[in-house]
């Protein structure tokens, strides 16, 4: 598919053949583009200027072929007369335009389209009709089609071969030397030489008289070379050695203070800066727990106040400098994930808790405590707004209201299902109420088990009230004990005492077994004592960052939770194995949110469910959610 053999062969020199189908392919479009490349560098860098070796055109038609060449020549010479390239795209590769419709824009910034690509047979029929086809070339940055000269081809032909674009040039000229030695009688420089360069110093000889004289008296000592020895520390390393050490104290820098954040900056960002309700409630933690430094915002630098503190902190950093000892540790590099302990995969795990189900809503204040019912079928709150509510758990219907005008602490069902009695703290006495719930036989031997005599009560030899007085409610069916004596627990008997190293304890769960002991503090930590193995917490969770208000297990699943203010709950899996030899298994697995903090205050109570895996859950902002699998 190349050009005719013909008058454009006999017009190259026997040096510049044209090229053959194995250097050059029209059929191939990709090859054609690389050409084209070639040829846009060679119009960038080159003149198209020969000297006509070779040429070989004497006849009318060479002729009349180098004036079409030269007019085309002329439209594809790149000059600075001529106008720019009609592509703006500048220094982008071409690539970027492969999949695209256009290539580049114009001067009013509309896409200039690809011209269209003709086939393989419309080519070789332009082929067979025109002899100068083959010399057609297609310029990809301008999408254009160029036709080159002869002059231009026998260049590119030169090119190919390894060769100098022009044949007029010589690549190996001869060497000229620019310098004439012919005649030059005297050298640089005329002066004569100095006696210096063959006469001894006298002082240098008098030095080197004197480095004898004191080598020869050990004046001047050399060091000799240290012999290296023939055992090594096959165990341990080379630099704790006494050899290598440093004679007397080996230097250890002082360690550098942090680096001041954006937290000390003196215009922080309004997300450092805490609001007056934070800094009312770090006035509530205790010192050791509340933050060091505290943000503020000025106008600018000349607002800032004089830190008060400079002076003391100045001074007890020298302190620490001088009389704080220091020594020098080794580093052990460690990944920190071989640190961490294999846990089994959450999924492994299931069932417990992760997703609020249902919403209990009802109560205008606090709901301060939960109980739930043996069967799992009811569920008891109260609240401080003064009411006891007793709650269907599948519908999350309130089934009954008790207003008992004062505020409820502590509330919890009759272990026993065939009588459901609720017992509520309120005030200061235990109320014993029916909770009428169940079939009528049901409510029969609950209130036959509440009915007590209205007799006057009975006092004691020593003219004292009991200890405890049975009243008959005035307006619930149910009883009220009211406490007249203080008991004094000092002569029970010690089993064990378990040292939490806590400073307030705010709740207490025992494990369905008994040996295991799960203590909350006020502090935020969590402690779980075995009682078979130490009188020490066995772990020590630090989850949450406010008090925790309850801990509680679950009675058939290996899971325990745990409450707090600050509007979360945590779900743990605690698995107690029958062997003595292996400890128990704790895995934190859910963190349940939702609640709305009311008074500063969060989650204040969490029961699980008898039989399911479910949690409930009791908020300052007067709502029970039930989170379920």
């Amino acid at each position: 598919m190349g050009r005719p053999d013909g008058e454009d062969n006999a017009d190259l020199s026997s040096d510049d053949s044209p090229w053959s189908d194995t250097a050059w392919s029209e059929d191939d479009d990709d090859e054609r583009d690389g050409f084209a490349g070639l040829f846009e560098l060679l119009q960038g860098s080159l003149s198209f200027e020969d000297s006509g070796e070779g040429s070989g055109l004497d006849s009318d038609d060479g002729l009349e072929e180098e004036a079409e060449d030269a007019e085309a020549g002329g439209e594809s010479d790149s000059s600075e007369d001529e106008a720019g390239p009609r592509n703006t795209v500048g220094d982008v590769p071409l690539g970027w335009y492969k999949d695209e419709e256009h290539i580049g824009y114009d001067i009013d910034g509309k896409k200039i389209k690809k011209r269209d690509r003709e086939g393989r047979i419309d080519t070789l029929l332009r082929n067979a009709d025109s002899d100068t086809n083959w010399r057609k070339v297609i310029d990809a940055y301008n999408d254009e089609e160029v036709q080159i000269t002869k002059e231009e081809a026998k260049i590119i032909s030169r090119l190919l071969k390894g060769k100098t674009p022009h044949a007029s040039v010589d690549p190996y000229p001869d060497y000229v030397d620019w310098f004439e030695y012919d005649g030059k009688g005297h050298p640089l420089s005329n002066a004569p030489e100095p006696k210096r360069r063959f006469v001894p110093s006298k002082w240098e000889q008098k030095k080197v008289v004197k480095l004898v004289r004191a080598i020869r008296k050990g004046w001047i000592k050399f060091d000799k070379p240290k012999d290296e020895p023939d055992y090594y520390l096959l165990w341990g390393d080379d630099t704790d050695t006494a050899d290598n050490k440093r004679q007397g104290l080996s230097y250890i820098p002082a360690p550098k203070p942090n680096l001041p954040g954006h937290e000390e900056s003196y215009n922080p960002s309004v997300e450092y800066v805490p609001t007056q309700e934070e800094i009312d409630s770090y006035q509530l933690m205790y010192e050791e727990d509340r933050p060091k430094f505290i943000p503020r915002r000025f106008e600018s630098l000349r607002s800032v106040p004089a830190y008060e503190k400079a002076l003391r902190e100045g001074f007890d950093r020298c302190l620490d400098l001088y009389l704080c000892p220091r020594t020098r540790k080794k580093r052990i590099n460690i990944d920190p994930e071989s640190l961490k302990p294999k846990l089994p995969s959450k999924k492994d795990l299931r069932p417990y808790p992760r997703t609020c189900y249902l919403e209990f809503k009802g109560h205008s204040g606090p709901v301060r405590s939960l109980s739930v019912e043996a069967t799992g079928q009811w569920i008891a709150s109260g609240s401080s707004d003064g009411t006891i509510r007793v709650w269907e758990v599948e519908t999350g219907r309130c089934l009954k209201v008790f207003n008992v005008g004062a505020d409820v602490h502590r509330i919890s069902w009759n272990p026993s299902p065939d009588k459901p009695v609720l017992a509520a703290i309120v005030g200061h006495d235990l109320l014993l109420l029916n909770a009428e719930v169940g079939d009528e036989e049901t409510q029969m031997r609950t209130k036959q088990l509440l009915h007590i005599d209205e007799s006057a009560p009975e006092e004691d030899a020593d003219d004292k009230k009991p200890a405890v007085r049975w009243v008959k409610h005035d307006k619930f069916d149910g009883i009220t004990l009211i406490h007249h004596k203080i008991y004094d627990l000092q002569k029970a008997e010690v089993v064990k005492k378990l040292e939490s190293g806590l400073r307030e304890i705010s709740s207490i769960s025992i494990h369905p077994g008994g040996d295991n002991v799960i203590v909350g503090s006020k502090d935020g930590k969590l402690c779980w004592f075995d009682t078979d193995l130490s009188t020490k917490p066995y772990k020590m969770l630090k989850n949450h960052s406010k008090d925790i208000t309850n801990v509680t297990f679950h009675r058939r699943y290996p899971l325990f939770a745990s409450s707090s203010e600050d509007c979360t709950a945590y779900v743990f899996h605690g698995m107690v194995y029958a062997d003595l030899n292996q400890n128990p298994l704790i895995v934190p697995l859910e963190i349940l949110r939702g609640h709305l903090s009311s008074d500063r205050r969060g989650v204040l109570d969490c029961k699980f469910h008898p039989r399911q895996p479910w949690l409930f859950t009791a908020g300052a902002d007067s709502v029970i959610r039930l989170y379920c699998e």
